[in-house]
């Protein structure tokens, strides 16, 4: 086989791969995001008595709940990291009196960004 033939095939695989990046490792939300969210902001926001969760309506306890998102609206947007709510909040890019985790340590730069990947792969339920 040409060597010709071999790049046109890892062409293709990049292409069908783009939504996640050719190469980039797929961020899972059982494995990789709720752990996250489970150490940082469940606490909070975990029914049926969590300050956060009374407050907001945000359930962070399952893929659900956290889709859901809150009684002023969705927290997470598919593919749209940068103007997710929950983005936005553990960035610390809204007012701080809804930053979050709330009066808390604020969330590692590499666990956010994780976050962030999953959410541009299409915050699926994996």
């Amino acid at each position: 086989m040409k060597v010709s033939h071999f790049l046109s095939v890892g062409a293709a695989a990049c292409a069908t791969l783009a939504f996640v990046g050719c190469g980039e490792k797929q961020i899972s939300y059982k494995e990789d995001v709720a752990p996250i969210l489970s150490q940082y902001c469940g606490k909070c926001h975990t029914p049926p008595d969590g300050e956060g969760f009374l407050k907001s309506g945000q359930d962070l306890s399952s893929y659900d709940g956290l889709m859901k998102g809150t009684q002023f609206g969705p927290t997470v947007k598919p593919k749209e990291s940068f103007t997710s709510a929950l983005v936005m909040m553990i960035e610390g890019r809204v007012s701080p009196s809804i930053r979050m985790p709330h009066g808390k340590e604020a969330i590692p730069k590499d666990k956010i960004e994780t976050i962030k990947k999953w959410i541009d792969q299409g915050a699926k339920n994996n």
